[in-house]
């Protein structure tokens, strides 16, 4: 599998990262084999990385990694004091709001306690597809830019769950009607979440920086069959 390269500099590279694939090795994700993103990127680059963040299995987009070791905690950093703006896009099930606020605490996987989260979320594009999904005889989907304002494991799939409009894909907060049509009729089986852009004052340069992840091609043909721009 080919890692895209989508920046690089003397301090980090960053790269788009496709769905269906582990950044390494976790006990999150025991069951789950084959090659890592980290593996990937060593048989291309001759070099190892070190994540800054994460995005789950199934997630695509941008991703950082920094050149060092040592140079990870000045990004992580920035995580940490909300300095990095990341978005996402995201298909979703049913008609989404125009904006709304989500603002619902998020179990830890670890110490089971809840913790506060908030994601921002516009929506981008609508459609309605002449295809039954159990209990309907049609079905709509919203297109939807998700910002999220804390860094919770899941976050964006268990709000986009809490407020009844479903990531299209994930089989674990989503619903199995819907991703079983996509899978069925629309031949699509990737999760539709898609960490689009992140936006940053580099804490080396002091320079601002954002970075952009484009679409693969099953995004591309739903955004064409949709009409999403």
């Amino acid at each position: 599998m080919i890692i895209p390269l989508i920046f690089e500099d003397d301090y980090i590279i960053a790269v788009n990262k496709p769905h269906n694939i582990l950044i390494h090795k976790s006990h999150y994700a025991r069951n789950l084999k084959g090659p890592t993103l980290l593996d990937e990127l060593f048989n291309q680059q001759g070099a190892s990385f070190y994540p800054i963040h994460r995005l789950d299995y199934k997630t695509s987009g941008v991703l950082l990694l920094c050149k060092k070791k040592e140079y990870v905690v000045k990004f992580q950093e920035l995580f940490d004091q909300n300095l990095i703006q990341k978005t996402y896009r995201a298909i979703v099930r049913g008609f989404a709001p125009e904006k709304r606020t989500i603002d619902s605490p998020v179990k830890n996987a670890d110490t089971l306690k809840y913790k506060e989260a908030l994601t921002e979320l516009k929506l981008l594009g609508q459609v309605s597809l002449n295809i039954p999904v159990h209990p309907y005889p049609g079905s709509r989907y919203s297109f939807v830019e998700l910002s999220p304002k804390t860094g919770r494991m899941h976050q964006l799939r268990i709000h986009m769950n809490k407020i009844s409009h479903p990531i299209v894909g994930d089989y674990k907060y989503g619903d199995r009607f819907h991703n079983r049509m996509f899978e069925n009729e629309l031949n699509c089986e990737n999760m539709f979440l898609h960490a689009f852009s992140v936006e940053f004052t580099h804490p080396f340069t002091e320079k601002p920086l954002t970075i952009n992840a484009t679409f693969s091609d099953n995004w591309l043909r739903l955004f064409k069959k949709f009409n999403f721009n």
